[in-house]
């Protein structure tokens, strides 16, 4: 346990960082794109004493450093500025749509981990020793392709086929429990292929270390050696790209959210974009930033609970 201590400050410190970067590039945003945001936001045509209120009203004729010091302020009280279309506080929007989006991000890691774990176990247990090199090579090129698919033209496929052309599921909106299956889908397939091959390959090997040959020669069942012995020892690499895919399912709501309407942040920010609406960009760009960095810090922890060595290793 000594080594906890530096760990916890070297992790505290590289996310502490890590969120101070992201604040201030989200607060710079809205400063190093080209035009004025509250007259693109009011349209060319507005009064421009109307555009200096409005301006004033956000604060955007104080100087830089005293903007920067309220934005943080304001960040500690969970305020994150105010639209520019509505009027109403970026925090919000947010809490209205961040439900769904989390809702959608965690089922299709849930599912990714459900049928890529079984999945890769079944592969390597059946592909061992270089047997059924059929079955290895369908099993490989089949995880390739679904890996290589873009997740907004999967889910565009999705659409046209099983909610277009066959009628069997939504074609948009959350409202059904059907409409959360091709979202789910769209986001999940490709994650749940790489992850497939990532159990398979840890896996055999494994299953080619000394304690495994050990308890197969002490004629254990073979269910217990996988089970108690081989796969909890195939976890870590497993953990590692398994938050990694969170984050990056989190991030990948962008663009499936819109394909399906989903009344989430991705489909939120999208608009807010084409609407020029900078502070509902700004709010959403950091939330979804803050949430890759939480989830990092999280499997980095969960990794050191289960190999306390690595506490020490990068000392």
């Amino acid at each position: 346990m000594t080594g906890w201590a530096p760990f916890a400050r070297r992790r505290a410190l590289r996310f502490l960082t890590s969120l101070w970067v992201l604040v201030t590039a989200a607060f710079l945003m809205i400063h190093l794109i080209p035009g004025d945001p509250v007259r693109e936001s009011l349209g060319l045509a507005a009064p421009p004493d109307l555009v200096a209120a409005r301006r004033a009203a956000l604060g955007l004729d104080d100087p830089l450093p005293v903007q920067y010091w309220h934005y943080l302020t304001g960040l500690f009280r969970g305020e994150f500025g105010t639209s520019l279309i509505s009027g109403t506080p970026v925090a919000s929007l947010i809490g209205d749509r961040l439900p769904a989006t989390v809702q959608l991000a965690v089922l299709a890691f849930l599912v990714v981990v459900a049928v890529a774990v079984p999945v890769g176990v079944v592969m390597a247990v059946l592909t061992k020793g270089g047997r059924r090199r059929g079955g290895e090579l369908a099993f490989t090129s089949t995880s390739v392709v679904l890996a290589a698919i873009p997740e907004f033209l999967l889910a565009v496929g999705l659409v046209a086929l099983f909610a277009v052309q066959l009628g069997l599921f939504p074609v948009a909106g959350n409202d059904a429990a059907g409409s959360w299956v091709l979202p789910v889908l769209a986001l999940a397939i490709g994650p749940a292929a790489v992850l497939a091959r990532i159990v398979r390959v840890e896996l055999l090997s494994v299953l080619g270390n000394d304690y495994v040959r050990t308890a197969r020669a002490k004629r254990l069942p073979a269910r217990l050696v996988y089970v108690r012995h081989a796969l909890p020892n195939a976890v870590t690499a497993t953990l590692t790209l398994g938050g990694m895919m969170l984050a990056a399912l989190v991030a990948g709501t962008v663009l499936v959210e819109n394909v399906f309407a989903w009344p989430g942040l991705g489909s939120t920010i999208v608009g807010s974009i084409q609407q020029k609406d900078y502070p509902a960009v700004q709010g959403i760009v950091l939330v979804y930033g803050a949430g890759v960095l939480l989830v990092n810090l999280v499997v980095d922890v969960v990794l050191a609970l289960l190999d306390p060595r690595s506490t020490i290793r990068e000392a």
